[in-house]
């Protein structure tokens, strides 16, 4: 499945990009947003890449070959934002760019148990270079972490109504034998919530699957983190453009902005979310969550 980039153009365009910027996309991806930034860019832009994911940055040297602009791409956590900048010694950034959401790719083809509609290994790691693995995966975390913390994680990353039934669930089955597969993990939420829950417009897995991605993968952590390094290496004027999927990820980009505008460090450029037109919420159902937000640094860089 082609993976299309949400709200392109609405991002883009809160951008202001000028043909000698220096632009992070944070999250690369399948470089969709990317390609469309340097197309922007002129022979002395830059385009720093990261993705925490070999193939989506090997996909980025491929689909950004050739570009004007000179580009940069690295494999590594957007926490560790000032790590790769440091990396291609650069100082100061113009703008940058993060789209929080999960590829398509990686829904539909990575093996690593993102999606409930295949059955695949409970991993859920976003990290795929071998030499930076994550050491916890989503099958760790449904049989080994004690039920009040598993209860904690799915009420809090997943917003879940009914966490206490699906954690006995897991409890339960998990004395018997490891919780394996995604397959097994689904049956497990599915016989334990309301038979109506089991039919509403949203998955009864959906949420703890999310829960448990978050949890893998420290993301709320890691937004608190890229937030901060981000911003200190944001040029005086410059923007900062951020899409996200869920209101967990959300919140706290709203939070982080809103402190900075109180402080006078900033000003809004979208005083509420931009979010998908109907065309594009049409054309691209996973859109549909997506809140978009910019702001601008203002005084000293």
């Amino acid at each position: 499945m082609s993976h299309v980039p949400v709200l392109l153009h609405e991002a883009l365009e809160g951008l202001d990009i000028q043909e000698n910027d220096t632009v992070l996309d944070g999250t690369l991806g399948s470089a969709g947003h990317a390609k469309e930034i340097c197309r922007r860019l002129g022979a002395d832009g830059t385009l720093i890449g990261i993705d925490q994911d070999a193939e989506a940055v090997a996909i980025g040297q491929e689909v950004l070959h050739g570009t004007k602009a000179s580009v940069h791409l690295a494999v590594e956590n957007f926490r560790n934002v000032d790590r790769v900048l440091d990396q291609f010694g650069i100082r100061c950034i113009d703008k940058a760019l993060f789209d929080l959401g999960v590829s398509s790719r990686q829904l539909e083809d990575s093996g690593r148990g993102f999606t409930f509609q295949k059955n695949e290994p409970l991993l859920m790691t976003l990290k795929t270079d071998p030499h930076v693995m994550h050491d916890l995966t989503a099958g760790e975390v449904v049989n080994h972490f004690e039920g009040g913390t598993l209860l904690t994680l799915i009420r809090n990353y997943g917003e879940e109504r009914y966490a206490k039934r699906i954690v006995s669930g897991i409890l339960r089955a998990r004395t018997d034998k490891p919780i394996e597969t995604t397959d097994e993990l689904v049956r497990i939420i599915e016989e334990s919530v309301p038979v109506r829950y089991r039919h509403s417009k949203i998955h009864p897995a959906t949420r703890t699957f999310q829960a448990l991605r978050m949890t893998v993968n420290e993301e709320l952590e890691a937004l608190s983190e890229m937030l901060e390094k981000t911003w200190e290496r944001l040029k005086a004027n410059g923007r900062m453009a951020i899409i996200s999927f869920h209101s967990i990820e959300d919140r706290a980009v709203k939070n982080f902005f809103r402190e900075k505008w109180r402080a006078g460090e900033a000003a809004w450029l979208t005083k509420k979310p931009i979010v998908p037109g109907e065309e594009e919420r049409r054309d691209n159902p996973r859109s549909r969550s997506a809140k978009l937000r910019i702001i601008q640094k203002v005084g000293m860089a």
